[in-house]
């Protein structure tokens, strides 16, 4: 069964599938691309590890009030054992750096391996102000944004800062902005929404070589049913945080019901 959402469905954005949606959809895109960049230029892959601190909070059902964290207790790699304790505790939260594996797609020049443009599909580690992943990624973007290299970043998750424009982002719930080496500071936008089906999207190459484009609502598509996800997502329950706007929830509410899906 497809999504019922012909745009970004926001069930998507929920962190147990995060990662697989960024991996199976960076791959969905460079599949799009490699055909049109053929014999000049190809897609690769690039990946790369973040860190961010997630709060962990430990419960037992079994021992309630007595099994907590004992932090004396680590075995080699730094993994946190629960350890039975006289002492009676309710609850230990820490917070611990955990890894993120994600991917961006750089399209480069066959023979020189020169680097021309750079797509990067935004994680809620890139996103989340005062880690060091998001200012890693800030730095980056920066970098980027200084070089002579194209920079598209698709934005797929409502929760988290934006790339601050000086004018307003145009309404819309997703983003796919392109900052060109000849145009900056402009950026071109295009709005995603979960409704109707995404506007192609450019990749440009170097001059005199016209842009390349992939349809982004069809790389959602293929990667919601090679996932799996109508097997996985329970649209009964409310979509991810941040909360839609009440006109949002009713026009949702009316798509999954006609679906049969709530």
């Amino acid at each position: 069964m497809p999504s019922p959402f012909r745009g970004m469905d926001p069930y998507l954005e929920a962190p147990q599938w995060w990662q697989d949606v960024h991996a199976a959809l960076a791959n969905a895109i460079r599949a799009q691309l490699q055909p049109k960049l053929r014999p000049r230029y190809i897609a690769a892959l690039t990946p790369y590890v973040t860190y961010e601190d997630l709060t962990i909070a430990e419960v037992n059902n079994i021992l309630p009030d007595v099994a907590i964290l004992d932090h004396d207790i680590r075995p080699k790699g730094g993994m946190l054992v629960a350890t039975a304790s006289p002492y009676t505790a309710t609850s230990l939260v820490e917070a611990m750096p955990v890894p993120s594996r994600t991917q961006r797609i750089e399209i480069r020049t066959v023979g020189s391996d020169e680097l021309v443009t750079v797509i990067e599909i935004l994680s809620p580690t890139n996103k989340r102000q005062g880690t060091d992943s998001h200012e890693a990624y800030l730095q980056k973007r920066r970098d980027l944004l200084q070089s002579k290299v194209h920079f598209l970043e698709l934005d797929l998750l409502r929760r988290g800062e934006r790339w601050p424009t000086q004018n307003p982002l145009p309404p819309g719930p997703y983003y796919a902005l392109l900052s060109r080496v000849g145009r900056r500071p402009q950026v071109e936008v295009w709005p995603i929404g979960f409704y109707e089906p995404p506007q192609p999207i450019a990749v440009p190459l170097r001059v005199p070589d016209p842009d390349v484009t992939f349809d982004l609502g069809q790389a959602l598509a293929q990667i919601y049913e090679e996932g799996a996800f109508e097997l996985r997502i329970d649209y009964r329950q409310e979509p991810p945080l941040p909360p839609l706007t009440p006109e949002e929830t009713a026009r949702l509410n009316q798509l999954l019901q006609e679906a049969g899906l709530r």
